[in-house]
């Protein structure tokens, strides 16, 4: 799609476009200049960006989350760090099975800690 249709798409103005480009936020467009072709990856992008920045991210803690390639560590509580990859930003994936999850993990994970205190030495 040329810029006008990803524009059309994500409500973003084509300065918006270039901006995200030239600041990283974004891939360059596939072809020359004249020719520039934008994809799926090109939406994502510009999609996850308006997200955390509605979520009040300002533009470098974006970027820092981003180039986060190993994930981006929130921590959650005092030992409990929380590490999401950045491609999962803004990407629209249901929050609530996610959430189940994680206290499944955090439930077994404490429960055994507590078993384990409870009772040192045992190994059953």
């Amino acid at each position: 799609m040329n810029i006008h249709d990803l524009s059309a798409r994500t409500g973003a103005t084509g300065r918006h476009v270039r901006y995200l480009v030239a600041e990283g936020f974004m891939p360059s467009p596939r072809g020359g200049r004249s020719n520039a072709e934008y994809g799926e990856d090109h939406v994502a992008a510009i999609l996850r960006y308006a997200r955390l920045r509605d979520l009040g991210f300002p533009p470098a803690a974006i970027k820092l989350l981003l180039e986060a390639h190993e994930g981006a560590p929130f921590p959650v509580s005092p030992g409990i760090t929380l590490v999401i990859d950045p491609e999962l930003f803004g990407s629209g994936q249901p929050v609530a099975p996610l959430v189940a999850r994680v206290h499944a993990i955090l439930s077994d994970l404490l429960k055994e800690l507590h078993h384990a205190e409870a009772h040192p030495g045992r190994d059953d």
